[in-house]
């Protein structure tokens, strides 16, 4: 069973442009406010783990303006001395490793900020149950409101070829027992002894009517799975 996946809207040109800000801030600072994209992300998405990592890049940028505070220079600001080019050049390089790093990571973060790729990735096996769900309730009104183009779209049997998706539900008045076991998650017994019930009365006005022969642990996944049509 497939689960139809959201349609993202892409951003429009000017938002894609303008969020190019993350790159030009962290490579035009050297890396000094590369954690800046960082806190912006994180408020955007609402995950805690980016502000994590802006407090990482924001302690190099700490440790870069110190080593340049540190550097001696003469009376112009100009780096002198040994120690000064060192402590310069050690700053360089840190600076040049940050803007690689951070731009690596941005791209993909800009991407999630825009909207182009969804940020979180959900359990697939938990889509496809609420999706089910869902097309279980949209099943049910149709049921409701027109049984007799339910009956055409074989809702609730499927022991029989279909193109239309009601996501997982029973006909309790006319699919067979073993379907129903099946679908309900009953034992061959009771589902049995619903089809007796259902020959008897010649058929289930409600689906709690089975409520006499179901298992009382197993009412709830009657009740979420079953449907009644006329006979």
């Amino acid at each position: 069973m497939s689960v139809s996946q959201p349609v993202v809207p892409k951003p429009s040109a000017v938002a894609r442009v303008g969020s190019r800000w993350y790159f030009v801030v962290t490579i035009a600072t050297i890396g000094l406010f590369a954690w800046v994209p960082f806190v912006h992300a994180a408020v955007r998405l609402g995950r805690k783990s980016l502000y994590a990592r802006a407090a990482v890049f924001g302690a190099a940028a700490a440790v870069m303006f110190t080593l340049l505070s540190l550097s001696p220079k003469d009376a112009a600001g100009h780096t002198v001395g040994t120690t000064g080019n060192l402590l310069t050049s050690v700053a360089s390089v840190l600076g040049l490793v940050v803007v690689v790093v951070a731009c690596v990571q941005q791209v993909k973060l800009r991407r999630q900020v825009l909207g182009l790729a969804p940020a979180e990735q959900g359990d697939p096996a938990l889509a496809a149950a609420l999706a089910a769900r869902a097309r279980r309730t949209e099943a049910r009104k149709l049921v409701a409101s027109d049984p007799l183009i339910a009956r055409d779209l074989r809702i609730g049997r499927p022991d029989l070829p279909r193109n239309y998706d009601d996501g997982g539900l029973v006909d309790l008045n006319n699919a067979p027992a073993a379907v129903i076991a099946s679908v309900c998650g009953l034992d061959a017994e009771t589902a049995e002894a619903i089809v007796g019930i259902r020959v008897e009365v010649g058929g289930f006005a409600a689906v709690d009517d089975v409520g006499t022969v179901v298992p009382y642990a197993a009412l709830d996944r009657v009740r979420d799975r079953a449907i009644v049509l006329p006979a």
